[in-house]
């Protein structure tokens, strides 16, 4: 079997100061990409927030919760995080909304892009397409019998209305082991991710979802009884060097 790609994955979401983002994002792309993957992580993709100009989401895995550890340790003691973090640091009022995560199943991690990222300065090969990323509350776990019901019935109907699922991730309850960076605790989620050519593709498919008499009479009454709180939605675009574009 194929090993898991970033059995562990973190879900970033910065909130900024007014109007820093694009410093943010260059410096990000610029200096935080292949330093952070030359120590064991992997960034999975870093976004400019279509809704909220003043916020930044990113995507960060790991192989385990040691070597995320020793990854953090490496990067933020390290040179280049030492160099720039007052930068960056300038750039945010609040870092601290980070979901731990893993792939929901061994089909639900994220899959290796389909191109080389971009070098720093280097125009991408094709325009972005853009993200969205849904996150479901629950009031309990989303247990195996939930990813066997979003498997079997829950996807089918996000890809025929045109959400297919690039990946789909739930809590993970591990210890944190890099305290330095906080995650939130004692929530349970389950996050899934889709790819859409522009707002008008996105738009498409959540009206064709909420019209879709499957979703409402076979899905949503199943789902609505999971949910602690409605559902929230990021519509990202990605920035010049994300891998997820």
């Amino acid at each position: 079997m194929k090993a898991l790609r970033c059995p562990v994955v973190e879900l970033r979401q910065y909130t900024l100061h007014p109007g820093r983002r694009d410093l943010l994002v260059d410096l990000f792309d610029r200096e935080f990409v292949e330093s952070q993957e030359e120590v064991g992580a992997t960034v999975l993709g870093q976004f400019r927030d279509l809704d909220d100009p003043d916020r930044f989401v990113w995507l960060r895995g790991f192989e385990d919760m040691p070597r995320r550890a020793r990854a953090l340790e490496s990067f933020y003691g390290g040179p280049v995080w030492q160099a720039h973090r007052d930068e960056a640091n300038a750039t945010m009022i609040d870092s601290d909304d980070v979901l731990l995560l893993r792939p929901a199943s061994a089909r639900g991690g994220f899959p290796a892009p389909d191109a080389a990222r971009p070098a720093p300065g280097e125009p991408a090969p094709s325009p972005p397409s853009l993200v969205l990323a849904t996150i479901w509350y629950g009031h309990r776990s989303f247990d195996t019998p939930f990813v066997e019901f979003f498997e079997e019935r829950v996807r089918p109907v996000l890809a025929e209305t045109g959400g297919e699922p690039l990946a789909y991730l739930r809590s993970e309850h591990s210890p944190n082991t890099f305290p330095a960076l906080p995650v939130r605790l004692g929530e349970e989620v389950f996050v899934w991710f889709a790819r859409f050519a522009d707002e008008a593709d996105i738009d498409d498919h959540l009206e064709r979802l909420r019209l879709s008499g499957r979703w409402r009479e076979e899905v949503l009454p199943t789902l609505s009884k999971r949910w602690a709180r409605l559902p929230h939605r990021l519509r990202l675009a990605p920035t010049e060097r994300s891998a997820l574009r």
